[in-house]
């Protein structure tokens, strides 16, 4: 099937699993799927440089509307011809609302039907986000994807509280829907705004939220509210409710998540987009993702090993740098450690998507699911 947008391979000959193949063109990139998109918060990916990221393979990378407006202002990025142009970035840019931010600031913001009033965390200045200035500023990035305002929810949580912020967050999502309409782009390349369903783990609310969106037919459509301390099994199950749902043609995005393991098992349930911190977090804390499992280079089992940290996901780290040295970088808190790990730990989920990618179009994704999560999940370092 092919929108313009988004096209899903349709020979994918393997049943018994909702794992999809396809492509998302924005007028900056074409982006294979499954995608797993580094997040640059406030326009750059932590401790790598955008060169590194395009050897990678990345062309899709996140930024975050709270902290761009904040920090630099969009009178800095609009005065560089938008984001792209300010980090000099050729490829894709999906930016997120800021609501996430926003709404974890629970005792500097307050919420009403209008928008949210926020006391900026850099010097307690207050602002005021309504969707359309939400919509505002992301036509001012110039981001390729946006995403609407809507109220992120803690877990655990009532389902009176879940009704009473589904109604604000679907009156939100269908004034950014109204806005985007309404305006044009800033510097002549087409963008595309996608929907946040929400629910916490309630089905009937998520079926609620689904449908009222569904209605306002946005670009792509994404799961919010999830991997906020819920138990795996029901993020999972969740999900596997959700893109039940969602429609097929358009694609999916599940927000904020997350592990290898989580990846596998929600593209398995049928999601093609993913955005997490914890590659480059974890990296910056000294620990690298390989083929079986996550090891802390700080460990001093490491002081006199010689070898790669993963000869089998071969990266510039992975080539060139054995764990001993890393680890000799950690504990002497060089800046190159943070460096070299995250290249690594990115280049190992690059893999990871294009391998699965291969998988599913191949028609063998459930036989290399097994295989990665039997070697992940066994003989692990620490």
């Amino acid at each position: 099937m092919n929108t313009g947008f988004f096209n899903v391979l349709s020979n994918i000959p393997e049943t018994g699993t909702r794992a999809r193949a396809g492509v998302i063109r924005t007028e900056h990139s074409l982006v294979e799927t499954p995608v797993f998109m580094p997040v640059g918060t406030a326009g750059t990916v932590k401790a790598i440089l955008q060169k590194d990221l395009l050897e990678l393979g990345f062309n899709l990378i996140l930024g975050n509307s709270y902290h761009l407006f904040l920090r630099p202002g969009t009178d800095v990025i609009e005065n560089a011809g938008g984001l792209h142009r300010f980090i000099n970035w050729s490829k894709g840019l999906l930016t997120d609302s800021g609501g996430f931010q926003i709404f974890s600031l629970a005792g500097i913001r307050k919420i009403n039907e209008d928008g949210v009033e926020f006391s900026s965390h850099l010097n307690g200045e207050k602002h005021f986000f309504t969707p359309e200035k939400v919509i505002d500023i992301q036509r001012s990035i110039g981001s390729d994807i946006m995403m609407p305002l809507d109220e992120c929810l803690p877990y655990p949580v009532g389902k009176s509280d879940v009704k009473k912020s589904l109604a604000l967050t679907h009156s939100w999502e269908q004034r950014c829907r109204m806005r985007f309409n309404e305006t044009k782009e800033y510097y002549g390349k087409k963008q595309f705004l996608f929907s946040i369903n929400q629910g916490s783990v309630f089905k009937d609310f998520r079926k609620e939220s689904i449908d009222a969106l569904n209605g306002l037919d946005f670009d792509g459509n994404a799961i919010g509210g999830l991997a906020v301390g819920e138990e795996n099994e029901a993020m999972y199950e969740i999900v596997e409710y959700c893109t039940g749902l969602m429609a097929t043609e358009k694609p999916r995005y599940l927000m904020g998540v997350g592990t290898p393991v989580d990846l596998l098992e929600c593209i398995d349930r049928g999601v093609d987009m993913f955005d997490c911190v914890m590659p480059t977090r974890n990296a910056r804390h000294g620990r690298i993702f390989t083929t079986y499992g996550e090891i802390n280079i700080r460990n001093s089992r490491y002081r006199y090993d010689n070898n790669s940290p993963d000869p089998e996901c071969k990266t510039y780290t992975s080539d060139n740098f054995s764990l001993s040295y890393l680890r000799h970088l950690f504990i002497s808190n060089e800046i190159l450690g943070a460096q070299l790990l995250t290249i690594h730990n990115l280049g190992f989920y690059a893999k990871l998507m294009r391998d699965v990618r291969s998988s599913i179009i191949n028609g063998n994704f459930l036989e290399y699911k097994s295989s990665f999560l039997e070697k992940y999940n066994s003989n692990k370092k620490t």
